[in-house]
């Protein structure tokens, strides 16, 4: 589990969430009915709202092998033929923070897809800590089970409107450990952004593989923007997979925010630093735009 202890390194892993959660942010759909409420250890709302106006926005169903997994969806409504963005969450799953970052690429002329990728392993809102939803959700769920759910994802957005000759992935912390794995497992991503994903780690049954194990394999174009305060990212692990992205074919840039730490760009936690979130942002859409994502 050491790879996802960045996403709460900030907060207070002894609160129970009940007891400081702002629910009035967050979307209080269950899980199998919509996707996660946030449950968050953290009592300020989100800092931007995007709002829905102009798009088709909420709750779709994904089927994979089966299996209903819950997603929000957001794209400019009425129309298709969309460049398609997969967004991947922190490890506390699509809660309105997740939501609105799909509306901000809807807004842009994105169909944007943010699937809950912990529905299987059980509802955070059953655990009384961070902790908790560590042991018992997040530390479980394969790697493999994400591949499978990210692949089901891109056809369901093809069958919805989108465009997956145009398709991009972005995540956050955890979600970008899953940005750099997708893109190498999915050859047909063109462009990816990882926001401080963990590059190294331990190898497990679930999580055998990390970034930059799979890094020679990547295709896309990979653009990683991270912390220079963050003390779970050693900056000696973005060198190493700098090299490592270097023996392939990938086109691929780091930026540094010198002044930040982990998760910048969370506009919901203390971590959020605006002005580097918001360079990130645009350096997030010029990098899509730019190889194939628009």
């Amino acid at each position: 589990m050491e790879h996802l202890k960045d996403d709460f390194a900030s907060l207070n892993a002894k609160t129970p969430w009940s007891d400081s959660v702002d629910r009035r942010a967050f979307l209080k759909t269950a899980l199998g009915a919509g996707f996660a409420a946030a449950v968050m250890p953290v009592s300020a709302q989100t800092t931007i709202k995007t709002d829905a106006a102009g798009l088709t926005a909420g709750q779709v169903t994904v089927t994979v092998k089966g299996r209903k997994v819950p997603a929000y969806r957001a794209q400019p409504e009425g129309k298709t033929n969309l460049p398609v963005v997969l967004i991947v969450s922190e490890i506390f799953g699509v809660h309105e923070h997740i939501a609105d970052v799909a509306r901000r690429f809807a807004k842009q002329g994105y169909l944007a897809l943010a699937p809950e990728l912990f529905v299987r392993q059980g509802d955070p809102r059953s655990f009384g800590s961070i902790a908790e939803l560590m042991k018992q959700v997040v530390s479980k769920v394969p790697d493999e089970q994400v591949m499978g759910d990210l692949d089901a994802c891109v056809a369901w957005a093809k069958a919805h409107g989108g465009d997956t000759d145009r398709l991009g992935i972005t995540g956050f912390c955890w979600g970008g450990r899953i940005t750099w794995l997708y893109a190498a497992h999915n050859p047909t991503v063109k462009a990816g952004v990882a926001w401080y994903g963990r590059l190294v780690g331990d190898k497990t049954p679930l999580t055998p593989t990390q970034p930059i194990d799979v890094a020679e394999k990547i295709r896309a174009a990979m653009l990683g923007l991270y912390g220079g305060k963050d003390e779970g990212i050693p900056l000696d692990t973005i060198e190493k997979m700098k090299l490592e992205l270097a023996k392939g074919t990938s086109v691929s840039e780091f930026v540094i925010y010198p002044n930040s730490g982990h998760a910048f760009h969370a506009d919901y936690r203390p971590s959020y630093v605006e002005a580097d979130a918001k360079d990130g942002w645009r350096r997030c859409l010029a990098w899509f735009k730019s190889h194939g994502v628009a």
